[in-house]
This record gives structure tokens, C-alpha cells and sequence, in this order.
């Protein structure tokens, strides 16, 4: 099965500054050819061992298959949360041609 051409990936954020700082850096570096946030959304977790909750802010960006793992160090880098975030990504199963090949055309290279 050939891989999926556009992937979602997603990651959450304490703050809204923190969520649009990762978006706006990927699309600007062409990791990503477009993003969305939102939030926020109160999330319950287990942390250090212990139940907590708090409030989140999700970004969710459409990138290619050819960037995808750039993109993920990217996140890392650009994350406040040092001890493992949360980054998921999962290919778009299927999405009409001219949508994936915009994700492809502005996740490329520039010439």
C-alpha cells in the first residue's frame, strides 16, 4: 500500500501564543501548508504520577508525507513542554487531488 499523501499532525499546548507560534512557524518554513488552532479545551491526564487536569489549546497541521518527520522535530523544538509533548500524526486516508496537491506544492522546497 503506497503511503498516504497528505498527513494530520496535532499537538496540544498550554497557551494559545504557544499554539499559534507553532503554526505559524511551520507553514513560514513550509513544514506544514496550513494550521488551525483551537482551544481551549480542558484535558484530564496522569502527570508525575498524579491525576491532573487544566485547559489546552490543540494545533493541527496538514503536511506531506515528504516533510512529515521534519515537521515533528520542529514541534519538539518549538515546544515549552520539554518532557515529551503530545504529537500525533495520521495520514489522511483520502483526500481529493487538488487538496493534496496543494499540502505537497507548499510543503516543497522552494526553487
Amino acid at each position: 500500500m503506497a503511503e498516504a499523501r497528505v498527513w494530520s499532525v496535532t499537538s496540544t499546548t498550554p497557551t494559545e501564543e504557544d499554539a499559534q507560534k507553532i503554526a505559524r512557524t511551520a507553514v513560514a518554513e513550509r513544514l506544514a501548508a496550513g494550521a488551525e488552532v483551537t482551544g481551549p479545551a480542558m484535558s484530564v491526564f496522569w502527570h508525575d504520577d498524579q491525576l491532573g487536569e487544566g485547559q489546552e489549546w490543540r494545533v493541527t497541521l496538514k503536511t506531506s508525507a515528504a516533510v512529515r518527520d521534519r515537521l515533528v522535530s520542529r514541534i519538539l523544538e518549538l515546544h515549552p513542554w520539554a518532557a515529551g509533548p503530545e504529537i500525533i500524526a495520521s495520514p489522511v486516508e483520502w483526500a481529493v487531488d487538488h487538496y493534496a496537491d496543494w499540502v505537497e506544492k507548499f510543503t516543497a522546497a522552494k526553487e
